[in-house]
């Protein structure tokens, strides 16, 4: 007889055949109409608001004139930690729409080139700062600093919690880049005669996240070229060349070419996590905007849910503490919102004050006997 503990229910249902909301890449060269055909669809009779994420760009303001165009601008402070922020709001506003089966959230971001060139600012600036670095310039001013492995893991990690919302987002998403044809090089890095080849200012994956990739050309105003494209309505053609649409506008490409549709609304896609412990993580992070009574409380709901185990409970236990201390409390909570933890924070506060010493002991002592 096996002692071995009964496998989990098996969770099974039907594919239900809805086609999902497509995340579109759409890059082209300078002044070849990106924007303006992002700005034109945002005013589609069969679509929701639409959020306009600018990065780098300045077109948001202006474009508003573009005929049909109806968006609201997303304002940020620049920073990475704000610019994340702003897009996982969207997402949940995206996430509360589709639940009430209303016309999907439309998310325009101009452009994810300038988006990757920050991080990729960002990481030669950390290695210009590393202790290596530092010591390479005191030599030499103008030296070469290559940044290590692990500082582009860093900046892969940024722009992968980016796509994370941009894929899992239950709305359209228009992400516009840099293109341009330049010399082809060989793997040596040295260019090869005559030949040419095209390039997307983004980090390398950008394409495979896309649903379709929509190529423009000042060359050819009006024409879409789809490079590659996830659907079963429409195909792109297998020797490599583009399927060119005249006339292209995203309404044309959502509606009639994908077959997506108001009416079937595709399911939300089940965050995905490496544990539960981490589907707690933003639970503490905006229970601390409001406060340790707040932290407190999350601390007593995490105790009662039954389906996280003891190391997932450690987890959201040290992020509530973490969270509590940044907060002036005391760094090592049983319950963030008892007198003795409130006792605790005002002695350590009160001592960084530069108060009276054997004032912060006594507040320290009466903390001690609370618990």
């Amino acid at each position: 007889m096996s002692n071995l503990p009964a496998p989990p229910p098996l969770r099974t249902r039907k594919p239900t055949g809805v086609i999902p909301w497509p995340k579109i890449l759409i890059e082209g060269e300078e002044k070849a109409g990106k924007s303006f055909t992002a700005a034109a669809f945002t005013g589609c009779e069969r679509v929701g608001q639409a959020y306009w994420l600018e990065l780098g760009e300045d077109t948001a303001d202006e474009y508003i004139g573009v005929p049909g165009a109806d968006y609201v601008i997303i304002e940020h402070n620049g920073t990475y930690r704000d610019i994340l922020g702003q897009l996982e709001a969207v997402h949940a506003e995206a996430r509360r729409a589709a639940a009430n089966h209303e016309p999907p959230v439309v998310l325009v971001i101009d452009s994810m080139s300038l988006l990757w060139r920050m991080l990729v600012n960002w990481t030669a600036e950390r290695a210009r700062r590393s202790r290596a670095g530092q010591k390479k310039l005191r030599y030499d001013p103008d030296a070469e600093i290559k940044p290590g492995m692990n500082l582009w893991v860093d900046a892969g990690e940024r722009w992968n919690r980016v796509m994370y919302l941009v894929r899992t987002m239950p709305g359209i998403v228009l992400l516009l880049a840099r293109g341009k044809e330049i010399a082809a090089v060989d793997d040596r890095g040295e260019p090869i005669p005559d030949t040419k080849e095209w390039k997307v200012e983004a980090q390398k994956s950008l394409g495979f996240d896309a649903t379709v990739w929509v190529r423009l050309k000042r060359a050819e105003p009006g024409l879409g070229e789809v490079i590659a494209a996830r659907s079963l309505r429409f195909s792109v053609p297998r020797d490599g060349a583009p399927l060119r649409m005249p006339q292209f506008s995203v309404e044309n490409l959502v509606f009639e070419r994908m077959g997506c549709s108001i009416h079937t609304q595709p399911r939300p896609a089940p965050e995905l996590a490496g544990d539960l412990g981490m589907v707690w993580l933003p639970k503490v992070k905006k229970a601390a905007e409001s406060g340790v009574e707040a932290l407190g409380e999350l601390w007593k709901k995490a105790a009662t849910d039954e389906e996280l185990s003891r190391d997932e409970l450690r987890v959201v236990r040290a992020a509530i503490e973490a969270k509590a201390a940044e907060l002036k409390q005391p760094e090592r909570l049983e319950d963030p919102t008892s007198e003795a933890a409130r006792l605790r924070a005002a002695a350590a506060t009160h001592q960084q004050d530069g108060g009276d010493e054997a004032a912060a002991e006594g507040l320290a002592e009466t903390a001690a006997l609370a618990l």
